[in-house]
């Protein structure tokens, strides 16, 4: 056996562990009785333990050396040994004992939160999310040490490869100049539009999930490899060839769920598009996770919130519901899906004031995970920002600081990935759209197979071939460029209105 081979077959091993992870974490969030949470945290704990073993054998140093060696390998090949390396020296900094100690505290600190977040009662979370975030600081510090980065940015490593937060800061700030005056020209030509009548619910969910199974086989969703479900929190998970995703529902309003559904099929169209042939292998996962949020920003945002989209699916909206009437009318819907507001939550907000949520979120876990500001704080500090940034307070901390997952489950440096992922999807559809003449067309008439097909060839089938800035310089000709994200904006919210 050769250092490669050795190396593919110890990390696909390793891979089967995550799937069984996966699928674990996907019922904790869906179908697990509360009851079960200590013996399945328990599990998992031992799981995560196991794998975290795995990557960090003591003999894969020595085969990566030996593999990077071999004059005889090919394009992919040498991809997945730079993957293999990159995976490794990150988990190699962290000992076994906190990997552990981190994953009972977010199972444990989860399960709170959904408690917490129906009370909207932060000081029901503090205690275990505070246990959550010195663990991530630790893991931060260990990782940083290893890579000469900061804590944060070892963190927003896991997520972003290559990422920092210095250009983060930079994007961010320009999006910061941008978006009030923007957000305000936009709210002016919206308030020129024609006033329509509010859609009549209620919404069954029945209908509401018939609904959104039938777009999901539109957008190309194989059902085959994966299910819809519901959880608290929407998210696309599961194992690869297995690939699940979840919505909520609520009977006033079919769009939120909807438009969640959307979005999760973008993530889960990426996760069935990865090479079949290196499934399990660390060149196969998806590149980051503001590529992967490209991918459902560019489903839901550009593509199923378009003129075309609403056209070719509006009908079937009357359909499911009974509606009839002027506001069930195309026009009216793209009316609807394009609307800005001043709003608390993230998951609902539109595209024009998302960045804020984000630009909040990214600069509060950036000082929390810097010791700069008390977790106790964290309240007052989010309804702050948010009437600075968007000119909103929240009533309570369950539309406020609990409404998100991702710390509690410790997703520390996932946030920035969303607007870096926003811009990507506005790079990406361009690009598309130009290649590709018959791509709108078809989204007008219900056939995304000219979009998918393109994302499949540039995006899905590279895995982790190229580093992000490459990858995206391959599929576009150019690396990340806010000015496409603004010029979407732009004349979406004001030339098209």
């Amino acid at each position: 056996m050769t250092a490669y081979s050795a190396l593919s077959a110890h990390f696909g091993r390793a891979a089967a562990l995550s799937n069984a992870l996966g699928i674990l974490q996907w019922d904790s969030d869906t179908m697990m009785p509360k009851g079960a949470v200590g013996t399945r945290s328990d599990s998992m704990a031992l799981l995560r333990v196991l794998a975290h073993e795995m990557v960090t054998d003591p003999r894969i140093g020595d085969w990566i050396s030996d593999a990077e060696a071999d004059t005889g390998l090919d394009t992919w090949a040498k991809a997945n040994i730079r993957e293999i390396r990159r995976v490794w020296t990150v988990e190699t900094a962290v000992p076994a004992d906190l990997v552990e100690a981190s994953s009972k505290a977010i199972s444990i600190c989860e399960m709170t939160w959904r408690q917490a977040r129906a009370d909207a009662d932060f000081k029901a979370l503090l205690p275990t999310l505070a246990e959550v975030l010195k663990l991530q600081r630790e893991i931060g510090r260990a990782k940083g040490e290893k890579l000469g980065l900061s804590a944060y940015d070892a963190l927003l490593n896991d997520y972003e490869p290559g990422g920092s937060s210095q250009r983060i800061d930079a994007l961010f700030a320009d999006l910061a100049d941008f978006l009030p005056g923007f957000t305000e020209e936009a709210l002016a030509v919206q308030a020129r539009r024609p006033v329509d009548a509010p859609l009549e619910g209620p919404f069954a969910i029945e209908a509401q999930r018939a609904l959104g199974v039938k777009l999901m086989g539109v957008l190309g969703y194989d059902f085959e490899r994966g299910r819809l479900d519901v959880s608290t929190h929407p998210f696309c998970g599961g194992a690869d060839n297995d690939v699940r995703i979840t919505t909520r529902y609520n009977e006033s309003d079919f769009a939120q769920a909807l438009m969640g559904v959307m979005h999760e099929t973008g993530h889960a169209l990426y996760e069935q598009g990865r090479p079949q042939n290196l499934l399990g292998q660390p060149v196969s996962q998806a590149r980051s996770m503001s590529v992967h949020e490209s991918q459902s920003l560019l489903m839901e945002m550009q593509a199923c919130r378009s003129r075309e989209f609403l056209h070719f699916a509006a009908p079937l909206m009357r359909a499911a519901f009974g509606g009839s009437g002027p506001a069930w009318d195309a026009d009216a819907m793209w009316r609807r899906y394009t609307r800005v507001a001043r709003g608390f939550i993230r998951v609902d907000a539109d595209e024009v004031t998302y960045p804020a949520h984000i630009i909040l979120r990214y600069r509060l876990e950036k000082a929390l995970i810097g010791d700069e500001m008390p977790l106790s704080e964290l309240p007052a500090a989010w309804n702050a920002q948010m009437k600075d940034l968007l000119g909103v307070v929240p009533p309570d901390d369950r539309l406020g600081c609990l409404q998100d997952v991702h710390w509690p489950s410790g997703g520390w440096g996932y946030f920035p990935t969303y607007t870096l992922g926003a811009m990507t999807a506005a790079q990406l559809f361009d690009a598309a759209k130009r290649t590709d003449t018959d791509i709108l067309p078809g989204i007008a008439r219900g056939d995304f197979t000219p979009l998918v097909r393109w994302l499949r060839a540039n995006i899905h089938s590279q895995g982790s071939l190229y580093q992000t800035d490459d990858l995206l310089t391959h599929a576009t000709g150019r690396p990340l460029d806010a000015a496409v994200f603004k010029a979407h904006l732009r004349h979406r919210y004001i030339e098209e209105a």
